[in-house]
């Protein structure tokens, strides 16, 4: 099992403000707006430094995703930014109708996803969201893992021409991928190559699952650990090269089990190489307050339950 050592810790939505101030300063096209957040979404320094490009909307989410369609049209490349659940629950019909389907080139910049969100308790801790907008004809959605595949996705979005989902978080998690990595959409990471499983993560659960391949290493389980940054489009090909190679599967996501990572992984092999899959993932279920740490125990959604399923999967491998 290879050696992932980080000297820092930081939020994912300090990547993407970081990566949003970068992008003002090289790309004149690039437009931020804000739905009374900015400060929480990490967007104040673009403001500052770019305020005839930022666009404080209010509490207004479903105007302001109209507004950025219609700032498309103009040449500019809006990003939005509001926490999650208020950037696809809340203004779904917005997002379908006037950015999907008409294929606007709008990134929907989304903070404070899952059970990490904390605190705040259900009614804001999206579940749902990687679900909801891949079925967007259309709609790239990526959930990158730490600070610095945050900033580089933030960067790379801006360049791809279409309607774009990206996930990020609030909660400090280790800061383990390079600083000058290139991001490409839709091309899985190997972080670990491996023979006896496949473990596919994305989002906050990647740097969990590096975790769970030094518990499964001890144990004499060697791991292959890849990370799905990019949930749509899917790197098939990564995927089922490694399904094939280690003949089972495990994937984690801080998601419902029905319409996130998993599922799509479930709906690949099933069309093209059926093997046992197990999902660390939701399980039809609401969340709650609590502190990150402990609501991600309590939902299984940590390295002990990653093993846990290796072990289960590996029972059911031919």
């Amino acid at each position: 099992m290879k050696d992932f050592p980080y000297t820092e810790s930081k939020d994912t939505r300090s990547g993407f403000g970081a990566g949003l101030a970068e992008l003002g300063a090289s790309n004149p096209n690039v437009v931020a707006l804000c739905a009374d957040l900015t400060g929480s979404l990490k967007m104040d320094a673009f403001k500052k430094a770019f305020p005839e490009r930022f666009f404080q909307v209010g509490i207004a989410e479903a105007n302001m995703m109209g507004v950025a369609a219609g700032m498309t049209i103009g040449g500019k490349i809006p990003f939005t930014g509001t926490f999650a659940n208020f950037s696809t629950g809340r203004v779904y019909d917005q997002i379908r109708q006037s950015i999907a389907y008409s294929g606007k080139n709008v990134k929907i910049c989304a903070s404070h996803a899952g059970l990490t969100l904390g605190e705040d308790g259900a009614t804001h801790q999206i579940l749902e969201d990687l679900g909801m907008m891949k079925m967007l004809p259309g709609m790239t959605v990526i959930n990158p893992c730490d600070y610095n595949q945050t900033k580089a996705a933030t960067i790379a979005i801006a360049d791809h021409e279409g309607p774009v989902y990206l996930r990020f978080g609030r909660p400090v998690v280790p800061n383990f991928t390079p600083a000058d990595q290139k991001f490409e959409i839709g091309k899985a990471w190997t972080l670990n190559e491996g023979t006896d499983v496949s473990i596919f993560a994305t989002g906050h659960l990647v740097w969990k699952a590096v975790l769970a391949g030094k518990l499964l290493a001890e144990k004499g389980i060697n791991a292959e650990i890849i990370n799905i940054h990019t949930i749509k489009p899917l790197d098939a090909e990564a995927i089922l090269a490694s399904a094939r190679k280690t003949g089972c599967v495990v994937t984690a996501e801080e998601h419902q089990m029905n319409g996130g990572l998993g599922d799509s992984i479930a709906q690949l092999l099933a069309r093209e190489e059926p093997l046992p899959l197990e999902m660390v993932a939701v399980h039809d279920s609401f969340g709650e307050s609590g502190t990150p740490d402990q609501l991600m125990e309590k939902y299984h959604l940590n390295e002990a339950a990653i093993v846990e399923a290796v072990e289960a999967v590996m029972k059911r491998r031919k």
